[in-house]
């Protein structure tokens, strides 16, 4: 993997983004912090460096800033939006406050011949979001494109390759965004665009056999995309020299643990050791109702149970786990402040000081939509892999309040129709996630000639591309109505449902 394009993460929520498209070109990309100096980059030379954009501004104290050797490195450079203000400001430029914000979609006009705009329209819509701007571009820049607010919404300088625009490219509001990335990558940086999975899978494979030798590897399979396409690679690698744990919480979809052990020891041929815990879990969280003290009971219940069926494996030295890039992307960022705890969430990290394992993470440089191609590349059945996301507490934090089996049970048969009749939608595979939640609530219903007054169940359904933002899906009033009709009638104990139509931010995405 020679040829790759480093972006410099200015704390844009757009940052993650910019990577994926820049993959879709078969380009591999790679985040890193932004104060990252020059010289690590002069070790190992990218074909090309994109400065991000931020929710900062040059001029606050503080502000991120960058090695400005790293303009001397001759390597083709694209500022975006911060990352324009401040290559701007750090070669010469001027930058001030803008008298008016510019947010949102910008008609904006290209200057004729400048390789960043080859083959586009001299105007088209952009997608702005600004305060600050460039007053005056350094020496040696020219004007690429201006719009009605921002007199420099594109510059260049051709004989350094260094270009920068004030719109974000890599959202889909950006009309020819995805021209414009494509002429950095192949015009500007000279990228073959030849990083495919399929030699990234052989790479992998062979990481894998060199970091563990002749040694055993232990693995906590939940069932979902990312350990499972995890546990296919290293079978694949070492073989039976590979130990699975499933831990039965309990608190699992309906038939899912049955279904996990199907899977992969009987099709697939893994080995593989169930840990049957429900009762334990069950009695962990008798009486407790907050939120945050249920995730941390589950999570705390999860490392117990994992490490005892761990500590069965005498000669493993390793554990394998499914961290993507965005969790390596989150836990590594320079630019995280004292933030406010949203909820907590549970792995197999805080393991106890008696299992020192090393860490095999294969999928560490990986996106979740990436993941699921290896997956398919490997074989592995599509209904795993279009799987939608579970939390790791499971159903405990779409039970509000006390978690009791008798609600367990009830949410399972709930969540159930959710799921087969969600299925049954052509766009079910854009649809982010889509589960029940038993609510606190009951209400008075009639069922025949028969008083009830039994639980209410929402069911929650969100289109997403990364799960940081979500809007509520659209689901068709027809399958609604069924869902809420399969519920009511096939669910003793739930005679009320409910949707939820709320967004994230200012919701989150489950309820708990």
């Amino acid at each position: 993997m020679n040829q790759r394009i480093v972006i410099l993460d200015y704390g844009s929520q757009y940052t993650q983004l910019i990577a994926r498209r820049i993959r879709e070109h078969q380009v591999f990309s790679e985040i890193i912090r932004f104060d990252t100096p020059a010289s690590r980059l002069r070790e190992n030379p990218p074909q090309g460096i994109i400065l991000s954009g931020g929710p900062n501004s040059v001029f606050e104290e503080g502000a991120p800033g960058i090695d400005p050797e790293l303009f001397t490195l001759g390597i083709p450079v694209l500022g975006i939006c911060y990352g324009m203000q401040l290559m701007s400001k750090t070669l010469g430029g001027k930058v001030v406050p803008g008298e008016s914000r510019e947010y949102g979609k910008t008609p904006m006009r290209t200057v004729p011949e400048n390789d960043l705009f080859t083959d586009l329209p001299e105007e088209f819509i952009v997608w702005m979001s600004h305060g600050d701007r460039v007053a005056e571009i350094p020496a040696g820049f020219k004007v690429s494109a201006t719009s009605a607010n921002c007199p420099y919404a594109a510059i260049r300088d051709e004989s350094r390759r260094f270009y920068a625009i004030q719109f974000h490219p890599e959202v889909v509001h950006t009309q020819h965004g995805d021209r414009i990335l494509a002429n950095f990558l192949f015009k500007i940086c000279g990228c073959k665009g030849d990083w495919k999975l399929s030699g990234w899978i052989d790479d992998a494979v062979a990481k894998m056999r060199a970091q563990i030798g002749g040694e055993e590897v232990v693995l906590g399979l939940s069932g979902g995309v990312d350990s499972s396409v995890v546990a296919v690679l290293l079978h694949k690698a070492i073989g039976r020299r590979l130990h699975c744990i499933f831990v039965d919480n309990g608190l699992l979809r309906y038939n899912e643990a049955a279904e996990v052990e199907e899977m992969f020891k009987e099709k697939l041929g893994l080995d593989l050791h169930v840990a049957r815990a429900a009762r334990r879990f069950c009695k962990a969280l008798e009486g407790v109702s907050d939120p945050e003290t249920k995730r941390k009971i589950i999570g705390r219940e999860f490392i117990n149970v994992f490490a005892e069926e761990a500590r069965k494996f005498k000669n493993c030295r390793f554990l394998g786990q499914g961290t993507i890039y965005p969790d390596v992307i989150e836990s590594s960022s320079a630019l995280k402040g004292p933030s406010q705890t949203i909820k907590s969430h549970h792995n197999v990290g805080g393991l106890p000081p008696d299992l020192k394992f090393e860490l095999v993470e294969p999928l560490r440089d990986l996106f979740k939509d990436e993941v699921r191609r290896v997956g398919r590349v490997l074989g592995m059945d599509p209904a795993l892999l279009d799987r939608q996301p579970f939390p790791g507490p499971g159903l405990g934090v779409r039970i509000l309040g006390e978690v009791t089996e008798e609600k367990v049970k009830l949410l399972q048969q709930a969540d159930l129709r959710v799921q087969e009749e969600i299925r049954k939608l052509p766009e079910y595979k854009t649809i982010w996630q889509t589960f029940a939640v038993l609510l606190p609530v009951k209400s008075v219903g009639v069922m025949g000639d028969q008083r009830t007054y039994e639980y209410t169940c929402a069911i929650r359904s969100v289109n997403s591309i990364d799960a940081m933002t979500a809007d509520w899906t659209r689901i068709p009033y027809d399958t609604l109505a069924t869902m809420s009709s399969r519920i009511i009638n096939e669910v003793r104990g739930i005679n009320r449902v409910v949707y939820d139509i709320s967004s994230k931010p200012p919701a989150t995405i489950e309820w708990e």
